[in-house]
């Protein structure tokens, strides 16, 4: 199936330059191929001019050009992420910020208030009860908002295990997240719990685990195997 759609995409762009190009061109075609001492009949309309579309102004986005909406996103299970969050949306002032699990409700608002963060910006959710939920509870919240990208703020030792279940979750709705590490002076988790929630990860995702319910879906597409696998990679690094 896969090299199918390869296939067909190889073709895609020949052939949509020949549709583009195709009422031109015949017409080209129909005028170098009349016989010698015949006149070609004179149109009966002038020919008309198409007009070039107006430029866009500077700084408006076309309508087909897709506008990221962004969102920072704090695991829960240190304070120390939720302080270095309060400073890093200092230099992010528009940005919402989602803490998933982190300190009680009263305490974490007097930290990113002691930072000058409104209390709008701060959205709190207690649902998780790991890092695999951290994601699963929220993607859903984060696609409804139409947040297509996160900045993933979580202890440096914990990144990597969060960075892939986050791939495999936040990435099947087409959530992109950029890694921004808190410094904890501790070693790498070993590779056995990154790999772990990997797999938990890929349960959630062909199955699509709800409030302790499983909902049977689609089985994983041989592409989706094939991230899998890199993920899996960068549990070993």
């Amino acid at each position: 199936m896969i090299r199918l759609k390869q296939i067909t995409a190889s073709f895609a762009l020949p052939l949509i330059l020949l549709a583009g190009c195709g009422s031109d061109g015949m017409q080209q075609t129909a005028t170098s191929t009349k016989t010698q001492g015949e006149e070609a009949p004179l149109p009966s309309k002038p020919p008309t001019l198409k007009k070039k579309p107006k430029a866009a102004a500077p700084g408006i986005k076309s309508g087909t050009q897709a506008t990221k909406k962004e969102a920072i996103f704090v695991l829960g299970g240190a304070e120390a992420r939720e302080r270095f969050a309060a400073k890093f949306a200092q230099s992010h002032p528009r940005l919402p910020i989602w803490v998933s699990s982190g300190s009680p409700k009263d305490y974490a608002q007097r930290i990113f208030a002691k930072a000058g963060i409104k209390k709008s910006r701060v959205h709190l959710d207690y649902q998780a009860v790991d890092t695999v939920s951290n994601f699963t509870t929220l993607v859903d919240r984060f696609q409804s908002e139409g947040i297509n990208r996160v900045y993933l703020i979580t202890s440096d030792d914990h990144m990597r295990r969060a960075r892939v279940i986050g791939d495999i979750v936040l990435g099947s709705r087409g959530i992109a997240l950029k890694p921004v590490p808190v410094p904890s002076g501790r070693k790498p988790e070993p590779t056995e719990k990154c790999l772990r929630d990997a797999a938990r990860a890929m349960l959630w995702l062909t199955t699509r685990q709800r409030s302790g319910s499983l909902r049977q879906e689609a089985d994983v597409t041989e592409e989706s195997k094939r991230n899998y696998r890199n993920l899996l990679d960068t549990c070993y690094r």
